[in-house]
């Protein structure tokens, strides 16, 4: 059963090697000349403008989070659309073609409920 991994145990064996050695490396070969400008913050070339730390709404990060749950959700659909056909020729596909209709219900439902509740109005 290792025979079965071994390939796999190698690749992760010479990706964290290669890390390694480039880290060990860069520290080691690097320069190390410390001064003001280094140290200070780039922003696109211009002068940075008042406090990076300043608070913002909560609905910033409801809306970002929703997008994220939302997006990944989606996703989900794809690998459904590319198999569909077989699952047609398997005979199995009002079967699948159900549980699929099931998951965009619940999702819009999960759409419909944070849209109503506000959840999507930038301007609060």
């Amino acid at each position: 059963m290792l025979r079965d991994y071994a390939p796999l145990i190698i690749l992760v064996l010479v990706v964290v090697g290669f890390a390694v050695v480039n880290i060990f490396a860069s520290d080691i070969l690097g320069g190390k000349r410390r001064s003001i400008d280094k140290g200070k913050a780039y922003e696109c070339g211009m002068a940075p403008q008042g406090d990076a730390r300043i608070r913002l709404s909560i609905h910033f990060y409801l809306v970002a989070v929703l997008f994220i749950l939302f997006d990944v959700e989606s996703i989900f659909l794809i690998p459904w659309a590319v198999a569909a056909k077989s699952f047609t020729a398997a005979g199995v596909g009002a079967i699948v073609f159900a549980e699929v209709v099931l998951f965009v219900v619940v999702l819009g439902a999960g759409l419909a409920y944070v849209w109503r509740k506000g959840g999507l109005d930038w301007d609060r």
